[in-house]
Formats: structure tokens, sequence, C-alpha cells
């Protein structure tokens, strides 16, 4: 499984220069953290070498999009995946199933196979978490910088919504991430 270090390389100090500093949350840390949950399904599943490497692959390259702007920033992503890839010497079927896990992240998620509901999952893990509070205030602060959204109570409803209305993909997220997401939306809904 060729390249993917040097892709990561090339991918994160990419991204650690050249992203916009408003992006307080999809930044460098966002991307690690959905490496770092990749890499626990890949502990934990028995996940053969190919799919491990995609799915590594998948979490560097999945916000890549954001380099140019957050519009559409999926399908910008997974083609400048796809050019990066190419150059790589990697084989189009790879990059076509990376590609596919790139867009599977798109809100609303729509995964089309088991690794990309794993990557799916990676990518929204924290709404599950105990830091859910923490990561949730730097994308507040994203959204307001981008005038998607100006004041509290804009922030509370787009909140209550996103969590009433996302579901977890995998057997681990829907049993060890969806009650904590509950507790945070009613948390929300109480407040």
């Amino acid at each position: 499984m060729q390249g993917y270090l040097k892709l990561r390389r090339h991918v994160l100090a990419k991204l650690k220069s050249e992203l916009p500093q408003y992006l307080a949350y999809h930044g460098m840390n966002h991307t690690l953290d959905v490496l770092n949950v990749c890499e626990q399904y890949i502990r934990r599943e028995n996940l053969s070498e190919e799919d491990r490497y995609l799915l590594r692959i998948g979490a560097i390259v999945h916000d890549m999009g954001f380099l140019i702007g957050p519009a559409n920033h999926e399908a910008v992503g997974a083609e400048m995946a796809g050019v990066l890839m190419k150059d790589l010497g990697m084989e189009q079927r790879i990059i076509d199933q990376v590609k596919g896990l790139v867009m599977a992240t798109k809100i609303p998620q729509t995964p089309l196979n088991y690794l990309q509901k794993i990557i799916c999952d990676a990518d929204l893990d924290y709404l599950g978490r105990d830091d859910y509070p923490t990561i949730s205030v730097k994308l507040f602060a994203e959204l307001k910088h981008m005038n998607i959204i100006t004041t509290d109570q804009q922030w509370k409803d787009l909140q209550i919504n996103f969590l009433k209305s996302h579901h977890f993909q995998t057997p681990f997220a829907i049993k060890n991430r969806e009650p904590k997401k509950q507790y945070w939306l009613k948390k929300l809904l109480d407040s």
C-alpha cells in the first residue's frame, strides 16, 4: 500500500500552512481527530490491509476542500485528493474509493458501504463524546465568522436540529456514542 506516508505528510503540511485561521473547527485538529477515531476503528474491527489503508487516506483528505473554501468542500476535496493520489502513483480504483469516502461525509451523510459508515461516524464522533461542548464552541465560532449564524439562539436551534436529525451508522457508535449524543440533546432542550 504505497504512498500513504508521503500523502499524509503533504496534506498535513498543506492544512497546517494554508487553512484559513477562522476555521476554528475544520482545522488540523479536526483532521487529526478523525484520523485518530479511524485508527480506533482499525484496532477494533477486523479490516483488511487495503481497508485500513483506504480509511487512513480518507481521514487525512476528507476536509482538504477547505483549502479552497467551505462551499461544496467535499467534492472539491475529493478532486484535489484524486489529483494528489494520482501523482503519487496510486491505482484508480483506490482513488475512486477514497473519493467515495470523502463524499460520504457530506451532510446529510449517505454512506454506501461499511468503510463509508466508519468515516461518517469518525467525522462526527465528537457528538457523542464528553468533549462535545468544547468542540461545538469551535464550530459556533467558525459558523459565526462565515455569517451562517449570528445569534446564540440560532446556534442552539442549529445544534438541536442537527442532533435530532443525525444518525450514527456503525454498531460501535450506535452503542457507545448515541447515548451521550442524546444526553447533549436533552441538555440543549432543557436549557
